[in-house]
C-alpha cells in the first residue's frame, strides 16, 4: 500500500480524539482544551522563514499519519524514514494508535498541545531513533501530576496572584498548595539546559512549581513544556533584584547558615522569610553546599519561594539525600537516564530553531546510511585550530573505527554500492572541519566508503547573550544528538546535553594538557549522564569531609573530571 493510500485510510487526528486519549490516560486530568501559544516576535519571524524555506518539518508532519511505527522507531540500520505499509491484516487504526504512541515518546509527553505552536514536540519522533531506555510508569504518573500543579499554580492564575500578594506583604507566610522554585538564567546554553533539568527534578521532589527566568532568550529557544500554562516567570515578579543575587547575598541560605540566622531545629531568628536564595554555582562555599544535607532540606520545606542560581548539573548529589532516595529509585529504576528522560520531556526547540534543525538535516544528513557527530570544544584563550587537537580527534576516530583509514598511495574508485557516511562537526572554529574534510577529499578511503563532512556554523567565540548565537548552538546540539555515533569533548556541557538527548554512549575526548594530544585519545563513557563539575565533598551525617563518589554504587567520579560526580547504572558495569 503506498503512502497516499495509507494517509487516505488513516483516521484524522482531531483535537477531540487527542483530548479523549488524554482523558483516558491514568492520572491525567479530564476536560483539557488545547492551548494556543502566542509566539514572541523573533519566533514568529522564524516560523515565517521556515515556511519560505520549504517547510520540510511540516512535510514530515504530514507524513506522520501514514508512517509505519517500525521505521519511526529507527529500527532500520540507517534511522531512515521510509514509509512502509502495515503488515497483512493490520488495521489502519492500529497503525494510527502506534504512531500516536511514538509521537508521545512512549507516554513521556502529554497529548493535547496545539501542534502548530511547537512543531518539534510531536515531530521529533520522525528524526530520532526510538530510545532503548524505558520510562518508568511512576515517572509518567508524577509528570502528569506535576502538569496539574503547574496549571493550577502557574503565572496569572488565582493561586499565583495570591502567592504574589503574600510575597509582597513580607509577612511570615506559610507554605500551601502552591510553592515555587524560580530558576535564574545564568552561564552558557549547555549549563542552562543542565541546570533547568536539575531544578525541574528538585521541583518534582519537593512539589514546587518551576518558573524559569526569561532572560537570554529562553522563550526563543524552548517551547512551553507544560500544557495550558507557561513556565516563564512573569516580568512583573516583585523581587526585582533576584538576578543580582550571588555568593554571600544576605538572602542566601548559605549566608543564613553561616550567620546562624537559622537554628539547628529549622527555626529562624526573627520572622521566617517568604523566600530564600540558593547559590549553587561553581563558586559556592561550604555553607551554600549544606543545601545537599538532609537537615537543610527540612528547613527549605518551610519556605514558599526558592530562587536558584546554578551552572551545575547537581542531580547526582540529590541521589545522596536520604529523604529523596526512595522516590528517585521509583522514578528512575535505571539510574543513568535522568537527563535523557527529563531532557526529552522539557526541551523542545521552538519553531524558529526547529526550522534551522530540519532544513539542515534534510539537506545534508537525511540520506546518509550512517551519521557520525564530532563535537570539538577547546578551553584555550587562543582561537586555534591546534594541531594537537586535530591529531587527537583523528587518532580517536580511526582507533575506534568511527572513520575509515585513507589510502595515500593509490586512487580507489567507488563502485557506487558502498554505504555512505556523513560527519557532522560542531566547533567554534572552522579549521578542524576544513582539514579533516580536505584529507578525505584529497585521498580515498581504504574501503572505498563515501564520506561527506558538514559544519553548520563557526562562531569563533562563545557569545551566550546573543539570541541567534544561542539558537544556532541549540540547533547544533540537537543535530549532534541525532547521530548514530558521537565523539564529544571533555568538560563540555554542550557535549553532555547532546549525549543525554541521544541516549547513546559517546566517545569522550580527554582534555589535552600542555598542548599535547593525550594517549589514549578518548574512551567510551560509562553512562550517558552529564557530569556534576563542582560537587560537595561532605558527609552530612558525620559532618566531616568525605569522598562523595564512594558513598553509593550508582554515584561515581566522571571520566573527564576526577573530582566530578555522575550517575551510572550499576547493572551495566
Amino acid at each position: 500500500m503506498d503512502i497516499k493510500e495509507r494517509i487516505r485510510r488513516s483516521p484524522p487526528s482531531s483535537p477531540q480524539a487527542v483530548g479523549e486519549a488524554a482523558a483516558s490516560a491514568p492520572g491525567h486530568p479530564r476536560g483539557r482544551k488545547a492551548r494556543v501559544a502566542v509566539l514572541p516576535l523573533s519566533v514568529a519571524c522564524g516560523v515565517t522563514l521556515l515556511l519560505l524555506a520549504g517547510v520540510s518539518a511540516a512535510r514530515r508532519g504530514a507524513q506522520f499519519s501514514g508512517a509505519d511505527p517500525t521505521t519511526l522507531s529507527g529500527n532500520d540500520d540507517r534511522g531512515g524514514f521510509e514509509q512502509a505499509g502495515p503488515r497483512d491484516g493490520e488495521h489502519a487504526t492500529t497503525v494510527s494508535s502506534k504512531v500516536q504512541r511514538d509521537k508521545l515518546i512512549g507516554g513521556l509527553l502529554a497529548p493535547g498541545f496545539d501542534e502548530q505552536s511547537c512543531l518539534s514536540r510531536y515531530q521529533s519522533a520522525l528524526y530520532r531513533k526510538e530510545s532503548p531506555h524505558l520510562v518508568s510508569t511512576y515517572l509518567l504518573e508524577r509528570l502528569r501530576e506535576h502538569e496539574v500543579l503547574q496549571k493550577k499554580c502557574g503565572p496569572y492564575t488565582d493561586s499565583y496572584k495570591k502567592a504574589i500578594e503574600q510575597l509582597n506583604s513580607g509577612q511570615d507566610i506559610m507554605v500551601g498548595d502552591c510553592n515555587y522554585l524560580v530558576w535564574v538564567s545564568y552561564s552558557g546554553l549547555g549549563n542552562r539546559i543542565l541546570t533547568i533539568a536539575s531544578a525541574f527534578l528538585y521541583a518534582i521532589l519537593t512539589n514546587r512549581v518551576l518558573l524559569v527566568d526569561g532572560d537570554k532568550g529562553t522563550a526563543d529557544l524552548f517551547c512551553e513544556p507544560f500544557p495550558e500554562t507557561s513556565w516563564v516567570l512573569p516580568p512583573d515578579f516583585p523581587i526585582t533584584k533576584f538576578k543580582n543575587f550571588s555568593i554571600g547575598s544576605p538572602e542566601s541560605y548559605g549566608n543564613m547558615a553561616k550567620t546562624e540566622a537559622i537554628h539547628s531545629d529549622g527555626s529562624f531568628k526573627g520572622p521566617k522569610p517568604a523566600f530564600l536564595y540558593l547559590h549553587l554555582a561553581h563558586d559556592y562555599d561550604d555553607h551554600d553546599k549544606l543545601f545537599f544535607c538532609e537537615h537543610s532540606q527540612q528547613h527549605l520545606q518551610k519556605i514558599p519561594w526558592l530562587i536558584l542560581r546554578s551552572d551545575n548539573y547537581f542531580v547526582p548529589s540529590l541521589f545522596l539525600i536520604s529523604s529523596y532516595q526512595e522516590e528517585l529509585t521509583r522514578l528512575f529504576p535505571q539510574k543513568d537516564v535522568v537527563f535523557h528522560h527529563l531532557g526529552r520531556y522539557l526541551f523542545h526547540p521552538t519553531n524558529a530553531v526547529w526550522g534551522l534543525i530540519t532544513r539542515y538535516y534534510d539537506s545534508y544528513l537525511a540520506r546518509a546510511d550512517e551519521k557520525l557527530g564530532i563535537q570539538i570544544r577547546v578551553f584555550d584563550t587562543e582561537t586555534g585550530p591546534f594541531q594537537h587537537v586535530l591529531d587527537q580527534v583523528l587518532h580517536c576516530t580511526l582507533k575506534e573505527k568511527l572513520l575509515p583509514e585513507i589510502n595515500a598511495q593509490q586512487p580507489i574508485i567507488s563502485t557506487g554500492n558502498i554505504k555512505s557516511k556523513v560527519v557532522l562537526i560542531t566547533s567554534l572554529n572552522s579549521g578542524y572541519y576544513e582539514r579533516i574534510r580536505n584529507m578525505y577529499w584529497e585521498h580515498p578511503t581504504e574501503n572505498g566508503e563515501m564520506i561527506s563532512f558538514h559544519q553548520p556554523s563557526h562562531e569563533e567565540h562563545q557569545d551566550s547573550d546573543k539570541t541567534m548565537h544561542n539558537m544556532k548552538a541549540w540547533a547544533e546540539i540537537y543535530l549532534l544528538s541525532l547521530s548514530d555515533a558521537m565523539v564529544t569533548s571533555a568538560w563540555s556541557t554542550f557535549g553532555y546535553v547532546a549525549q543525554g538527548l541521544s541516549g547513546s554512549k559517546t566517545w569522550l575526548l580527554f582534555k589535552p594538557e600542555n598542548r599535547t594530544a593525550p594517549n589514549p585519545p578518548c574512551r567510551q563513557v560509562m553512562s550517558i549522564e552529564p557530569c556534576f563539575h563542582a560537587p560537595p565533598f561532605y558527609d552530612c551525617k558525620t559532618r566531616k569531609g568525605t569522598d562523595t563518589g564512594k558513598l553509593v554504587p550508582h554515584v561515581r567520579h566522571c571520566e573527564d573530571m576526577s573530582w566530578g560526580l555522575k550517575l551510572v547504572d550499576t547493572g551495566e558495569l
